[in-house]
Formats: C-alpha cells, structure tokens, sequence
C-alpha cells in the first residue's frame, strides 16, 4: 500500500522495522526495500520478496555517517576521506564487516556495503527504526529500478504491506559502488559520484571486481533489465527502416534522424546526462510496457555519469 511519507506514517514504518517486516521506501538513488540488517529472517523476506539469489550481497543503509563503525570492522583513511566527502549521497563503500552483520546480509562474505543515503525520508526511517537497514531496489531481482512508489506497488504489489511514498527518485540511478579490500580502491558500480570524482580525492582508482564472487549489488552481466530487448547502437542512421518499424529508440541526447521509428525517447532535450539518468529507469519501463518489439539505445560517451548510463544499458542489453 502506497502512503505519503509523513512523520506518522515514517513512524509507523520504522515500527514494522523493528518489528521484523520490510517496507519500501524512497531514497535519492531508486526506492530500496528494507528489512532491519541485524535480523536474519527479516532479510530473507528480502529475498524471497525479490526472487533473488542468495549470492548477491545487500547494502546496508545508516542515517548517519557516524554509525559507519558499528557496521564495520575496519576503515582505512582513504575510505574515510570519501565517505566525509559525499555523505550523505549516492556512494556506497564496501569494507570488512562487523559481526553483528549477519552473512544473509553479505552473501557470506566477510564484507559489508556501506551508505548514508541523501533523502529526507530515507535518514528519517531509518533514524526511527533505530537499527541499520539492508536495502536493495524495491523490484523483482533483475528487472528495471524503481523511480517511483508507483513503480514499487506495480511490481511488488501487495507482497510489501508499506510503500513510503516520498516522490521521483533525484539521481535515478543507483549509487557508485567502491570496495577498499584491496591496496587500491576498486570502482565496482559507477554512478552519481563519478570516476573523476573518485579520483580527485583517492588519486588512482581501479575499475573492474575485487573478488571472484560479487561483494555488491549490479555486478551480474544481465541486470537492471526490461522484458523488451535492448540493443545499443554507436549511430542510429545506421539502422535499416525495416528494423525501425516496431522499434523504439532511445537517446541521452537530442537526435536528427529518427524517422520510422515507433516511438523515440530523448532524455534530455539538452543533453544534460544528470536529467538522462535520472530519468532512465522510468523510461525503459515505460517503453517496456508499450508494445514496442525492441530498444535501439544510442551509446552515451563514458566519461562522468556517461559511464553510470552505459552500465546500465549494457547490463539491461544481456539477454
């Protein structure tokens, strides 16, 4: 059930926390679904909510930066620099675990993700809740984010008894992913905060895994995916009118030839990416759902949150 996030209905929410049970609710990034991160049967509603597997590790969400040493055994400094940097905001960090972190949260490994999320509603319940929250996107695993409490309730429906409803999702996609387990930070996820940004505090940052199972969420091949095939292409004049017919194109950035075509998504009609992320998401579902038999998505240069958008398009194109 969908409720306006007001201070009641945040603590009545934080109550089912405590309680046990799960509730979605939104964040800067998309909404999560939480269940309280110290309570494993309360994590495996998670799971079986989702439909996901129990290899992939959870985020744990704190209200505050402050409450990152009860989560974790260690924190080198160079963590520390980017947490007093970009916290609260979309940036999660990976790092030992403490033992009050139960394995369901970390797939059984001996390390946890991190973050303080940059949303009213999200620091207010879990403030409330009084506990740390483990929240992954509140979908059914694999499929497009949510954006939207509506997003939420179509998908999950009445599988979650709340759906804090606190508006649009600001970023839109979900936060920058960086692991300290080895001797240089790992960029598991880009996102919001970008790999200049990264950079700028740490100096050199490595992109790619930093274990041979996922330590975080969005590392599969085939994630944030819509049912309808996506396809990225580098021109989308290139693409012959019989393929047009019955297809939707989708771009970041505003197009001249996009006659034949279905229907054609421009994110941003000024080429802002911060707008075309944070409306990628809906978008996809929207195109999901209406009909179209295939996505040419247009390749964004990956450089800033370019490289945030081009994750998920590649991920969503695995089928």
């Amino acid at each position: 059930m969908i409720v306006p996030a007001t201070p009641d209905a945040v603590a009545r929410a934080a109550a089912q926390l405590r309680a046990g049970g799960v509730v979605a609710f939104p964040t800067e990034t998309v909404y999560g679904l939480g269940a309280d991160a110290t309570n494993d049967a309360a994590v495996a509603r998670i799971f079986s909510i989702k439909n996901r597997p129990s290899f992939d590790p959870l985020i744990v969400h704190l209200a505050e930066p402050a409450a990152l040493s009860t989560v974790v055994a260690t924190c080198p400094d160079a963590a520390r620099r980017l947490v007093a940097r970009f916290w609260p905001g979309p940036l999660t960090v990976v790092l030992p675990k403490a033992e009050r972190i139960p394995d369901i949260v970390t797939a059984g490994l001996p390390s946890v993700a991190v973050r303080v999320p940059a949303h009213d509603v999200a620091r207010a319940l879990i403030a409330a809740a009084d506990r740390p929250i483990a929240a992954p996107s509140a979908n059914p695993f694999g499929y497009v984010s949510p954006t939207t409490a509506a997003h939420v309730a179509a998908q999950l429906g009445d599988a979650v008894p709340t759906i804090l409803d606190g508006g649009e999702c600001r970023v839109g996609v979900e936060s920058t992913i960086v692991s300290f387990l080895a001797d240089v930070p790992v960029l598991l996820r880009p996102g919001a905060i970008t790999l200049e940004m990264l950079e700028a505090e740490l100096g050199p940052v490595r992109i790619g895994v930093d274990a041979p199972l996922p330590t975080a969420p969005g590392q599969l091949p085939r994630h944030y995916a819509p049912h309808t095939p996506v396809t990225i292409v580098d021109d989308p004049g290139a693409i012959a009118p019989t393929d047009r017919a019955g297809a939707a194109l989708l771009s970041a950035t505003p197009l001249t030839d996009t006659a034949g075509f279905a229907t054609v998504r421009i994110l941003s009609p000024t080429g802002d990416l911060e707008v075309a992320a944070a409306g990628l998401f809906a978008t996809l579902r929207a195109l999901d759902s209406s009909g179209v038999r295939q996505v040419y998505a247009v390749r964004v240069a990956e450089q800033g949150l370019g490289r945030a958008i081009m994750d998920r398009l590649r991920r969503a194109g695995r089928h």
